[in-house]
């Protein structure tokens, strides 16, 4: 299948860290499954949520470079987009995410992401971890696991 039409069958999409760069760096090896992604968010045929995890990751290498061009641009995308959503961290997400991590043996990152999908009421996971695709609560949509369109 190809992700155009995987993600034409998701409403809700989490966004993970991974694709998020690509997009706003473009990345040359995963840009164009980025853009297919983010098309659709600007279309308006997918919405979809982002983390305090997702924003802060994001950041750093920006922050580091001391690239204001580029922190901005993860600013605006993360915070400022008409279809993402930011969701912010509570209770109820923390104690997901000792359940994922328990379970499924994530990393405390990971697991918050997915806890955050899942209190989101996402229905797919957009990301290039495919440790990922074990967690059955959610599908988890690995941009590897498609050719670059």
């Amino acid at each position: 299948m190809k992700l155009s039409a995987q993600i034409g069958k998701t409403k809700r999409l989490f966004l993970d860290t991974a694709p998020v760069i690509y997009y706003i760096e473009g990345d040359a090896n995963y840009l164009a499954r980025a853009d297919i992604v983010f098309n659709a968010l600007d279309n308006l045929s997918l919405s979809a949520v982002t983390s305090p995890i997702t924003l802060a990751e994001c950041l750093i290498v920006p922050l580091r470079n001391a690239d204001e061009n580029v922190r901005q641009a993860f600013l605006e995308l993360i915070l400022n987009s008409q279809n993402i959503h930011f969701h912010p961290s509570d209770e109820t997400i923390a104690l997901k995410a000792a359940e994922f991590r328990a379970n499924y043996n994530l990393t405390l990152t990971d697991a918050f992401q997915v806890a955050t999908a899942i209190v989101a009421e996402c229905d797919a996971f957009l990301t290039n971890d495919t440790a990922l695709k074990r967690v059955k609560e959610i599908h988890a949509i690995v941009l590897d696991d498609f050719e670059p369109a």
